[in-house]
């Protein structure tokens, strides 16, 4: 009867319920066995469920994430700051009176205490050039506000209902767009002769709305065709809710980014009427006045364009670039 043989023990193929021990040699056994084990520890520490840190972010959260790492957006939004500050403050940095004017001074270069001269009137430079940043301001930010409401309501309710008062509004914003803006100022406040900023603000309102009502109808138009608003309307949710809850929120980056970069635009143009005569008109201070008044003056006196052109550049250069960084970080394509 031939004998049972004994099997043969194999320490790399262990046993059930037996473990696979250490040979003390360093050979391969050990490295895999050490590998192993620093992957267990590995995902033993780490953690098994979402934590704080993977919450998604939303779609205005991850751009003030951006944002705040755009040396662009840092700088444009420092020197607005310090604009809006001195045209609310402007004492605060200039201590005279910018109608304040002494003709035996005329045309003269720096002195202490007066480090950007004097201009024709005699009137110092410094001063109107301080104070002459809250009029730009005023009506930079008044015209966008004005424009922005009335472009993005009148475009979103045409975008979202469509039909008949879609049609009317493109035809009337065709129109407006055949407007030269210049020549429509010349006209349209060459019969106004009030000196303040308003009628400048409404002529600005008046032929900036359309620009904003075509860009905020065609982003109602795409957003109301996401899915969550067919299954909000599916669910029974009125056009207000839908409006205001679903719709807007997710259409109005687009308008913001508009809005931003013609601001910078709209103090140009507020500058420009100004230098015709037909804008802003004395006592009111405004870089665009003291613009018209230099430019005669630009080769016996050119600190008096110098320095109130400088701010005007400076200002809507600093407005674009926050437009542009605003537009880089809500816009998904460009990431």
């Amino acid at each position: 009867m031939p004998e049972r043989s004994e099997p043969v023990y194999d320490p790399l193929e262990p046993g059930e319920g037996e473990a696979i021990a250490p040979t003390g040699q360093g050979g391969p056994m050990d490295l895999a066995l050490d590998e192993a084990e620093s992957l267990e520890k590995a995902l033993g520490d780490a953690p098994t469920g979402p934590g704080p840190q993977d919450k998604p972010r939303s779609l205005w959260s991850d751009a003030w994430h951006q944002l705040r790492r755009n040396p662009v957006f840092l700088i444009s939004s420092l020197m607005i700051l310090f604009l809006v500050i001195i045209s609310i403050w402007p004492q605060l940095i200039a201590s005279g009176d910018p109608l304040q004017c002494d003709l035996s001074k005329s045309q003269q270069g720096s002195s202490p205490g007066h480090p950007f001269g004097y201009d024709t009137q005699g009137c110092d430079v410094y001063t109107r050039t301080v104070y002459g940043a809250r009029a730009s301001i005023t009506v930079g930010v008044c015209a966008t506000l004005g424009a922005a409401f009335l472009g993005s309501l009148l475009g979103g309710l045409a975008g979202f209902f469509g039909g008949w008062g879609d049609a009317l509004l493109s035809r009337v914003a065709d129109i407006f767009f055949g407007i030269p803006v210049v020549l429509g100022g010349l006209v349209f406040l060459s019969v106004v002769t009030s000196t303040t900023v308003w009628p400048v603000v409404g002529f600005i309102v008046l032929l900036g709305w359309p620009q904003i009502a075509r860009i905020g109808r065609g982003s109602v138009i795409t957003a109301k065709q996401n899915d969550y608003v067919q299954a909000a309307r599916a669910l029974g949710a009125g056009n207000g809710r839908m409006m205001l809850r679903h719709v807007a929120p997710n259409a109005i980056a687009p308008v913001i980014v508009v809005a931003t970069i013609a601001l910078g635009t709209y103090i140009a143009l507020e500058a420009t009427l100004s230098f015709l005569g037909v804008g802003l008109r004395p006592p009111t201070v405004s870089w665009g006045i003291d613009i018209s008044n230099a430019a005669s003056q630009i080769r016996n006196a050119p600190h008096m364009l110098l320095w109130p052109a400088g701010a005007l550049s400076l200002t809507v250069l600093a407005f674009i670039m926050l437009g542009d960084a605003v537009r880089d970080a809500l816009d998904p394509k460009l990431r």
